[in-house]
Parts: C-alpha cells; sequence; structure tokens
C-alpha cells in the first residue's frame, strides 16, 4: 500500500509540474507576441495596455482586444493609417501624445465612435487635418502643441470636435493664411476672423475676373471680326472704283444684291 501511495503522489506532482509548465510557456509566448517595451496591466479595474516610450514607428497590430486604455505615447509614430484600430471594440482612452505623427488617414478610428472618451494627439507634427478623420466621433479630443496652419479646414475641424478642457489654449497658429495671425491661440483669432468666409470672397473674386476675362475675349473678337469685314469691304470698294463704268456697275449691283 506505501508503494501505490507513492506511486500516485510522484504522478500527482509530475502532472502538477506538467501543468505549471504549460501556464509558464503559455505565459511566455503571450509576453512575446508583444512589440519590445509593451506589457499589459490593470488600471483601476480596466485592461490597460502600455507603449510608451517603446521606439516604435506604427501602431501594433497585436494588443489585446478587451483592452480599454491603451498608451502609445511618446513613440516615433508618423501617421495612422485607415482602420488602424479596429480590433479595439472596447477602447475608452487612446494616448498618441508625443510622436511624430504628421497625417491621420480618413476612417483611422472606425469602429471608436460609440464608446472611445478621450483621444490625445498633442505634442505631435499636424499642420493641417480634414474634419473627416474624427467622422462620428464623440471622445474628448487634445490637439494642442502641434504646428498648426490657421486656416478654414482647421476652423471646419475645431468646430467639429469636442476639445479637452483647457486644451483650447495650447491650438496656436504655426503659419496663416493671414500673417499677422502667427503666434496666437487660434480660438482667439477666429473670435475676430472668419476664415472660411475670407476663403469663400477669394473664390468668389476668382470666379469674377475668370468671366470678366472671357468676356474681354469675346468683345476682343467681335471687334476685330467687325474691323476686318470694314478692311476687307472698304478694299473690295476701291477695287470696284478702278473698274470701268459698266464692269463697276455690274459688281457694285452685284454687291449691293450680295449685301441685301
Amino acid at each position: 500500500m506505501p508503494a501505490a501511495e507513492g506511486v500516485l503522489l510522484r504522478s500527482v506532482t509530475m502532472w502538477l509540474l506538467l501543468q505549471s509548465l504549460l501556464l509558464l510557456a503559455s505565459c511566455l509566448c503571450s509576453v512575446a507576441a508583444f512589440p519590445r517595451g509593451c506589457y499589459p496591466s490593470e488600471e483601476e479595474g480596466l485592461k490597460t495596455f502600455r507603449c510608451s516610450n517603446a521606439r516604435l514607428t506604427e501602431v501594433p497590430r497585436d494588443i489585446p482586444n478587451d483592452t480599454n486604455k491603451l498608451f502609445l505615447d511618446s513613440n516615433r509614430i508618423p501617421f495612422l493609417p485607415r482602420d488602424a484600430f479596429r480590433d479595439l471594440p472596447l477602447l475608452l482612452e487612446l494616448d498618441l501624445s508625443h510622436n511624430a505623427i504628421a497625417s491621420v488617414e480618413s476612417g483611422a478610428f472606425r469602429g471608436l465612435a460609440e464608446h472611445l472618451h478621450s483621444l490625445d494627439l498633442s505634442s505631435n507634427r499636424l499642420v493641417s487635418l480634414s474634419k473627416d478623420a474624427f467622422n462620428n466621433l464623440k471622445a474628448k479630443v487634445n490637439l494642442s502643441n502641434n504646428p498648426w496652419l490657421c486656416d478654414c479646414r482647421l476652423q471646419e475641424l475645431i468646430r467639429t470636435v469636442d476639445l479637452v478642457a483647457g486644451s483650447s489654449g495650447g491650438i496656436v497658429c504655426h503659419s496663416s493664411t493671414q500673417e499677422e495671425h502667427v503666434g496666437k491661440a487660434f480660438l482667439q483669432v477666429i473670435a475676430d476672423t472668419d476664415f472660411c468666409n475670407v476663403y469663400k470672397k477669394t473664390t468668389d473674386i476668382a470666379m469674377l475676373v475668370t468671366m470678366f476675362g472671357w468676356f474681354a475675349m469675346v468683345i476682343s473678337y467681335l471687334v476685330y471680326y467687325v474691323r476686318q469685314n470694314q478692311e476687307d469691304a472698304r478694299r473690295h470698294l476701291e477695287y470696284l472704283k478702278s473698274l470701268p463704268s459698266k464692269q463697276r456697275r455690274s459688281e457694285e449691283s452685284s454687291t449691293i444684291s450680295t449685301v441685301v
């Protein structure tokens, strides 16, 4: 009996050891699948995935799809492609600050409209951005500390998004369609200037100039045509005068009939 118990004990021990090894291997494989410098954790009951300062040059693909908070800040990501976060249906917070993001494709945040409530794009390289980039997005957005071009496009964008409280002062004109606005806070500028109205006036003026140009061309052609005909008629009359009497009268009658 003691021998049988010893065999059973060894079997149980081996089984537990095998289970532990399998669990460890599973954990190691899971960790190995993440980009270097990235790791999952749990913060305030929310599943978090951190890739801060991980030297990333693109949005990682192997982010757990049950992630609630995603930190991709302080990396080297240059742009956000379409459907960059489509496999993250539970994402609530997204931090993309302190990257090199200069462009955001339309549809980059597709799939996040209903649940994302915080999006940080501060301290990047955004100069201009279409309002369609945030299509249907309800999140609070931070767009401060970017080298913005202040124009109608930025005005339409700002009117579309819901800015994080206190972040609007950081949206400053790095360049502008009107030089006197450079270095000023954009919301301060649009309190007195309607960039889109200025753009519309410029477009209207351009259309008027174009129409006037075409009109002037038509008038010039008509004047040229009339003068050319007058010159031809004058030469023909001089020619008729140089003919003998009978032939001249015949030619004049023919000319008058033709004119009539």
